[in-house]
């Protein structure tokens, strides 16, 4: 058997567990949120992506104190992340009318595609992809808190009218620009794995 059919297999071993569910609920939950939020159904659609961002935190915490860690769910989570990632992004470079933060915010959807290739090309070569790092983990936490932030109360915000707070285009750069240090130092953190990766099957 292939080391590409080998990795599928294990891959889906032991897979029937309840972070991984909570995964898939997370990955189905990214389209409705995202449809919601450009009709203009903010509260619901923050509602959804906060739940959805729960999951994250509680998916992680059941696996490791019941022992379900599995194959699937290490590629499923990030997977996950970077959808809810991406769905966040692109629903705020269309809300959004302020050219300079659009082409900042363009920035996180970059990282991904960058990341997905670099997934892409390991998979096809039998490997798995690279764990996330200290500051995988940190940039998905700062995203996630500055990016509700901006939904709710950024231009166009959820909560905007409800409040009669809108937070100023120069804050908004400020946060943005922030989280997109961090996800940068994140994608320098997967460099390093990613090439010895490539060593271990090179060798």
């Amino acid at each position: 058997m292939s080391n590409f059919k080998t990795n599928i297999k294990e891959l889906f071993d032991g897979c029937l567990t309840i972070p991984n569910l909570l995964s898939v609920m997370r990955i189905a939950l990214i389209p409705v949120f995202a449809v919601l939020f450009l009709n203009e159904q903010y509260i619901i659609a923050i509602a959804i992506i906060i739940f959805a961002e729960l999951t994250d935190l509680f998916d992680g915490m059941i696996a490791r104190k019941f022992n379900q860690v599995s194959a699937l769910g290490k590629l499923l989570d990030p997977i996950a992340d970077k959808l809810s990632q991406m769905a966040i992004v692109i629903v705020l470079i269309i809300k959004y009318h302020n050219n300079a933060i659009k082409y900042l915010f363009m920035f996180f959807i970059a990282k991904e595609v960058i990341m997905l290739i670099g997934g892409a090309v390991l998979i096809s070569k039998g490997l798995r992809p690279v764990a996330a790092e200290i500051w995988g983990k940190v940039a998905t936490t700062v995203f996630c808190i500055v990016m509700i932030f901006v939904l709710a109360f950024g231009e166009n915000g959820a909560l905007c009218e409800l409040t009669g707070f809108t937070l100023p285009d120069v804050a908004t750069w400020i946060l943005v620009s922030i989280s997109a240090v961090c996800t940068l130092a994140s994608l320098f953190g997967y460099i390093p794995g990613f090439i010895r990766q490539l060593k271990k099957k090179n060798n």
